[in-house]
């Protein structure tokens, strides 16, 4: 086991790693935009109300975004000695279409009205509704242009994946992965949005959906597509990759889930305690609920998961879920949980070059700041 990058990570990974991620996430950007335009395109070719649906999607894609999935999938292809061309990296950029897709979803069931500092999509064209006098009623019309737009961002992620000129094996390694991911992301948001059904709080259940709502599809299958797309597959990579992308992704979403409470709007795009006022059972609402008292546990039912929760309530919230250790429980296990990604990450099957790549990743995905 080689330990350097270890340390590389702890004390500041190499500028050539984050040079490389810049350089594909470039890429991505260059391919989206393209492949956005031709679609948009398109749908005027069909009708000018289409306008608004090209407008909002490309929006949506092309005006901020990390790129998380393509950067994993490369950092997965390079982890199996290979290293993307253009095709590769157009199918990398795919998974940014199917990330449109859940995201506008998620928003919609959990009646957000802001993602990343603006109207969620829902919100942005119940507010055209209003503005331009249409008939009807304007929250349905929201409601039904989101589920037919996050329905558009999926069929134009395998629209993407199917028109990047990939070779037949590329495409057969890759498709039954893609497929497992789409099937797991619905599952984990359907188990998502089952547990706010629940009377009681379970951490194994709140764990689950932390893996297969967000985890899974961020981190590990984005590795796995990466590796298939190099041709360079093996059941033991596809371990040795899950072994660092399973911890790290269940790490990525407990960050997620202490910046859906703690979180400063101008870094979430978020009121602040937007998750309290859903009433998420996160893990970290779990962690709170076994640890606290039955007091604190009376005075949280007031606040948690009402609608119009105000800061007040939000800040009794905080220190309820301070109190009770949750949130020092849940940076611990954040930490635990990366360093056992780390360690995993050294495996001698991954590829030395992915090394810093992977470490650099792991920092951006759990050092957001809070």
């Amino acid at each position: 086991m080689r330990t350097t990058s270890i340390y590389g990570y702890r004390y500041g990974v190499s500028l050539e790693a984050k040079a490389a991620l810049q350089e594909i996430r470039d890429a991505v950007e260059i391919e989206l935009a393209g492949f956005l335009t031709e679609q948009s395109d398109y749908l005027k070719t069909i009708s000018s109300d289409l306008t608004p649906v090209a407008q909002a999607l490309s929006s949506f894609l092309l005006d901020s975004g990390k790129r998380l999935r393509p950067l994993f999938a490369y950092a997965g292809c390079l982890s199996a000695g290979c290293n993307p061309q253009t095709p590769t990296i157009k199918a990398m950029a795919s998974l940014e279409l199917l990330q449109a897709c859940a995201l506008i979803h998620d928003d919609l069931m959990d009646g957000s009205d802001t993602r990343r500092g603006k109207p969620s999509i829902h919100r942005h064209f119940e507010s055209m509704h209003v503005q331009d006098e249409l008939e009807g009623f304007a929250p349905a019309y929201g409601l039904a242009a989101a589920v037919l737009l996050g329905d558009l961002a999926l069929v134009w992620s395998n629209q993407m994946l199917n028109a990047a000129e990939l070779t037949f094996k590329q495409f057969q390694d890759v498709m039954p992965i893609h497929d497992e991911m789409r099937v797991e992301l619905m599952a984990g948001q359907f188990l998502d949005i089952h547990e706010q059904t629940q009377k009681t709080t379970d951490l194994p259940r709140s764990q689950k959906i932390a893996r297969y709502k967000s985890g899974k599809y961020t981190i590990e299958r984005p590795l796995h597509i990466g590796a298939a797309l190099s041709g360079k597959q093996s059941p033991e990579l596809l371990k040795a990759l899950s072994d660092y992308g399973l911890p790290l992704g269940e790490a990525f979403q407990y960050r997620d889930d202490l910046m859906g409470v703690f979180g400063e709007p101008s870094v979430t795009g978020k009121p602040a305690g937007d998750d309290l006022r859903e009433g998420k059972r996160t893990v970290l609402i779990a962690l709170t609920d076994a640890a606290c008292t039955e007091s604190m546990r009376e005075e949280s039912k007031k606040y948690f998961g009402a609608p119009d929760l105000d800061s007040q309530g939000i800040s009794i919230l905080q220190e309820i879920i301070i109190t009770s250790g949750a949130k020092e429980k849940l940076e611990l296990m954040i930490d635990q949980l990366t360093d056992q990604a780390l360690r995993a990450a050294e495996d001698e099957l991954i590829a030395q070059a992915a090394h810093p790549l992977l470490l650099e990743l792991a920092k951006i995905a759990t050092k957001r700041s809070t």
